[in-house]
């Protein structure tokens, strides 16, 4: 599964995809479930799709970043990642994510005699990662206030 190599959009996709964004989002209807949109083929046939409103929002999303020059990857949220995917995810090596799994710090399956990864592990993981940054900046702001070491 190499669903987290991409490549950076080019300038002109890059522009394309910008103007293509703002567009879009301008003709989303806010009021309903799903739109019904037209496409001309490459032999210049109109056809008529109905989609989604919630996939047009993710495509406006999907364009808004490479219209920035990102790269873009779509990755189902069951899907389960190699521990190189998933360590490439959280921006760590790849043994330190072993570690972490070692650790029982992120659950992990073994699928035949590779390790995968749950991606919704991985979210869980980085949402209490988060949380518990969040709660020690807390102590540290109140130590701070406590002992007068305030900053202007």
């Amino acid at each position: 599964m190499n669903t987290l190599k991409a490549r950076l959009p080019t300038p002109e996709e890059a522009a394309i995809a910008k103007k293509s964004s703002r567009e879009l989002e301008a003709l989303l209807s806010t009021s309903s479930e799903i739109q019904a949109m037209s496409i001309t083929d490459t032999n210049g046939v109109l056809h008529s799709i109905t989609l989604p409103v919630s996939s047009l929002r993710l495509l406006v999303s999907a364009l808004e970043e490479i219209g920035e020059g990102n790269a873009v990857n779509l990755l189902p949220v069951r899907a389960e990642l190699s521990t190189q995917e998933a360590a490439d995810l959280l921006n760590i090596p790849r043994k330190a994510m072993i570690k972490l799994m070692d650790e029982e710090q992120i659950p992990h399956v073994l699928n035949g005699n590779t390790l995968k990864v749950r991606y919704l592990d991985l979210v869980a993981y980085q949402s209490k990662l988060q949380s518990d940054r969040l709660a020690d900046l807390r102590e540290l702001s109140k130590a701070d206030q406590k002992l007068g070491l305030g900053y202007y």
